[in-house]
């Protein structure tokens, strides 16, 4: 009895003793060896913004979910907003995600893929599962080139700013939307990201969206990211091209097969 009074009275003060999680406390993150936090690894999102950024009930074919949007608000201009209505009405067919195309920046962050992050002194570079993307995030202090240049993931120059990677974004082509309810941006396009990491295996992905053509005001869109943690966990792949080729070749009346 004595010696359980005592293993109790140890446990008490090892407990008093032990440190407690404060609400609010900052990560620390892990570090790559040039002391930047260490980003590295196999991410994903778990929510359902690549059917809709913003709020929308559940349909044939896409689940519900709830929004990414800031305050759930998107400030279209008057014919912008009736362009995305109709790209709404036609999203079946002309969504470019249908023609196999790259997502864009920020669509393929939170497309239902993983993608794995790695680092170097000078660029981060993002491998992207969804038809085969690759991205470099240049951060030794390299400028955008200059002149309007039409990519499908833009050009993306990184800073740190303390533990927050911010990545700033320009040079796209009007050829991607945010999601498949039409949701759509034009060529003006500049997307600012910010990962930052909240925990050893979270880190928050914020957006800030400006396109002059095309909303009225810039936009933010935010969302945790979760690491991966099967044992074996890689990117394997997914090439929807390299679908909609077989599907056309396999078309009796293919025009691959009868040419005109």
């Amino acid at each position: 009895m004595r010696n359980g009074f005592i293993g109790s009275m140890i446990a008490v003060a090892v407990l008093s003793v032990a440190p407690v999680p404060v609400a609010g406390q900052v990560f620390t993150p892990p570090r790559t060896p040039d002391g930047k936090p260490n980003l590295q690894g196999i991410w994903q999102v778990l929510n359902t913004a690549a059917w809709d950024i913003q709020d929308h009930h559940a349909q044939l074919g896409v689940p519900a979910g709830q929004g990414v949007v800031e305050g759930n608000e998107i400030p279209y201009q008057p014919a912008a907003l009736a362009k995305k209505r109709e790209n709404f009405e036609n999203r079946l067919t002309a969504d470019p995600e249908t023609k196999g195309y790259l997502a864009g920046v920020p669509r393929i962050m939170y497309m239902p893929f993983p993608f794995q992050i790695v680092q170097t002194p000078n660029y981060v570079t993002i491998l992207y599962e969804y038809a085969h993307g690759v991205r470099n995030i240049y951060t030794n202090g390299s400028k955008h080139p200059s002149g309007h240049i039409d990519w499908w993931l833009g050009d993306s120059r990184g800073r740190w700013e303390g533990d927050t990677l911010v990545v700033d974004v320009i040079h796209f082509n009007d050829e991607t939307w945010f999601d498949r309810a039409g949701n759509f941006h034009s060529d003006a396009l500049h997307v600012v990201e910010r990962f930052t990491p909240t925990g050893p295996d979270h880190l928050l992905y914020e957006v800030t969206i400006e396109d002059p053509k095309v909303f009225t005001r810039p936009w933010k869109m935010s969302m945790p990211l979760y690491r991966r943690q099967e044992k074996d966990i890689e990117l394997l792949e997914y090439d929807c091209a390299a679908y909609l080729l077989e599907q056309e070749f396999n078309k009796p009346d293919s025009s691959f097969f009868n040419p005109r």
